[in-house]
Order: C-alpha cells, then structure tokens, then sequence
C-alpha cells in the first residue's frame, strides 16, 4: 500500500492497475476470506493500519451463487458502510457489480453475522462519511486519487 505522504507516480498508478496486481488482489482477498471463516474472525480481521475486516457476502450476478470477499468497514449501530475503492484501481470491484444486480447482502463481523440491504450513499452522505472513513483507513485519500472513477460508498442497512 502506498505512503500516505507519498502519493503514487504515472508509473505506480499504471501497475496498480495491471492484470498481475488484480491477479494478486483476488488470490490474497481469498486467502484472508478463508482463514477468516475458518477461524471465525479471530485470525484475518485485521487490515493495514488496525482496520477491521469483516466478510461480503453477494450473490453472483452472472452465476447466481454466493461471492465472499474480505472488506473493510465502518459500523454505526447495525448499518455497514463499505468502500468500492479497489485499493484505487480504475474499475470497480466485482463485489460492487454484484450489489448493483442484487442489493441483498449478508456482512460478518468478528461479532455477528447482519442480512443487509446496499444502497449507494447520496452526495450528502458521502459527505458526511468520507471524514469517518479517511480517519478509520489513511490511505484512502490517496486511493481517490489514483482514479478518475467517483468511488463508489455503499451504505447497508437491515432488510
């Protein structure tokens, strides 16, 4: 991950963005994903900087089967806020394709396991939530910069 005072150059911004780094991205999703649930969050809920990791859960919109992935999180009360950074690549991250076919979820904490419904933050929201999500993960400041994408804040809430 990058230096939070050192934003990434043209060159690093383009790797980021190659297959291999993708490559590596799912490999090491699934590798945190499994020893996630084989340890019940007590091992692989942790990220860069102490961030919590809990588990996404989405149906598959072409296979229609269940998609785990590991992500980071900010939590009020029972609603989850995720973000479809991607570590700052230009495409969204297929989990957030996902949700975009099918809003239903299911998020685990190492805590507890939340049937949700995802929406995509207004403008207000994501005003509100960018200050809480950039003190909870330093580097998103910088992956907003990697991209010209508007990266997308999923706000999920109870079904």
């Amino acid at each position: 991950m990058a230096n939070p005072s050192r934003p990434l150059n043209d060159k690093q911004i383009k790797s980021l963005n190659s297959s291999a780094v993708g490559f590596g991205i799912k490999w090491m999703s699934r590798a945190q994903t499994w020893l996630f649930k084989k340890t019940n969050g007590r091992f692989g809920d942790k990220f860069l900087h102490g961030s919590e990791v809990g588990i996404l859960t989405t149906v598959g919109r072409k296979t229609g089967e269940p998609r785990d992935v590991p992500l980071l999180f900010l939590q009020e009360g029972r609603r989850i806020v995720l973000v479809a950074s991607q570590a700052g690549r230009h495409t969204h991250p297929m989990w957030y394709l996902n949700i975009k076919a099918d809003p239903k979820v299911r998020f685990q904490t190492k805590h507890e396991t939340l049937d949700l419904v995802a929406r995509e933050a207004t403008d207000a929201e994501r005003d509100e939530y960018w200050p809480k999500l950039d003190a909870m993960y330093p580097d998103y400041p910088n992956y907003r910069s990697y991209t010209d994408r508007k990266i997308p804040i999923l706000i999920c809430d109870p079904a």
